[in-house]
């Protein structure tokens, strides 16, 4: 079992920053591929940004490229995403996931754990 903890969501203005972190405990950190997907109400839960434990090769979704950053710190147990120039779009529950395969992947199946998630309201 591998347990996940986010923090960081809030509210923030519009242009604004935040940074999400997830904890995770119980298995090998390090051995899992971290992903974040976020579900914003009445939409489909969307892949995010993951970063692969094989390499810390990254992917992103299209509404993250160019303004959100992942990162992880395998001796903290923790992933991280960095997310600047907010919009008002960006708002959703953020989850934080873990996947036992070394590829990053979009689609939520593949992930095994997952997080109970954070909000993040962007006001404009």
């Amino acid at each position: 079992q591998v347990q996940l903890v986010e923090s960081g969501g809030g509210l923030v203005q519009a242009g604004g920053s935040l940074r999400l972190s997830c904890a995770a405990s119980g298995r090998t950190f390090s051995d899992y591929t971290m992903a974040w997907f976020r579900q914003a109400p009445g939409k489909e839960r969307e892949f995010v940004s993951g970063i692969s434990c094989r390499d810390d090769s990254t992917r992103y979704g299209d509404s993250a490229k160019g303004r959100f950053t992942i990162a992880r710190d395998n001796s903290k147990n923790t992933v991280y995403l960095q997310m600047n120039s907010l919009k008002f779009e960006d708002t959703a529950v953020y989850f934080c996931a873990a996947d036992p395969a070394m590829g990053v992947h979009t689609e939520r199946d593949w992930y095994e754990y997952w997080g109970q998630g954070t909000q993040v309201t962007v006001f404009s």
